[in-house]
């Protein structure tokens, strides 16, 4: 009788791993996320500094209208992305970001307004600016915190640094679906 134990326990061991292994056929693949290239701690925070600093200047600055701008930074290069009113704050606003200490480049997705919006497109905007913002944090696949999002007049800007081509290209297709969006300008740069 004792030794009929160990080869029903074998049996039953291998059942149940015939089973488990049967059952894992039937499972949709799971999507390998490649890492970004790291940086260091030093580095996400000389970059967290770089920020901070661009938008205090910018703040500072009477000639634009830094509530207006966003600005990301990734191992010293700055993006600068939003809508102004002229050329003039576009180039003030380079200018200033770049007498930033730290600041290596500086990489220009800012666009210009044009007519003025009304109050009501200003919150059509900021509805369109939530949604897209929803449908990024939503998706698994995207680091959404990596991502600025800024929307005028329908055109939906995107910037940021992501890990790889297919997140830019989500990003972008999620934008464009957003109801009220009529047009997406994609900035967003694979981190290096």
């Amino acid at each position: 009788m004792t030794q009929r134990k160990p080869k029903f326990i074998l049996a039953s061991s291998l059942i149940g791993l015939a089973a488990l292994t049967l059952a894992a056929c039937n499972k949709p693949p799971v999507m390998v996320q490649e890492p970004a290239p790291s940086i260091t701690l030093g580095t996400q925070v000389d970059d967290a500094v770089i920020t901070s600093g661009v938008k205090s200047a910018l703040l500072g600055d009477e000639a634009i209208k830094s509530f207006d701008l966003q600005v990301e930074t990734r191992k010293g290069t700055v993006q600068l992305s939003g809508f102004v009113d002229n050329q003039a704050q576009i180039d003030q606003a380079i200018a200033v970001t770049r007498s930033v200490a730290g600041v290596t480049e500086v990489e220009n997705g800012v666009t210009l307004k044009g007519t003025p919006s009304t109050v009501g497109t200003k919150i059509d905007d900021a509805s369109v600016t939530g949604r897209v913002k929803t449908a990024l944090l939503a998706d698994p696949d995207i680091k959404s915190f990596d991502i600025s999002v800024v929307t005028f007049k329908g055109e939906v800007q995107l910037t940021g640094f992501v890990n790889n081509q297919g997140q830019i290209d989500q990003a972008s297709k999620l934008a464009g679906v957003a109801e009220g969006a009529t047009s997406v300008k994609n900035e967003l740069k694979v981190k290096q």
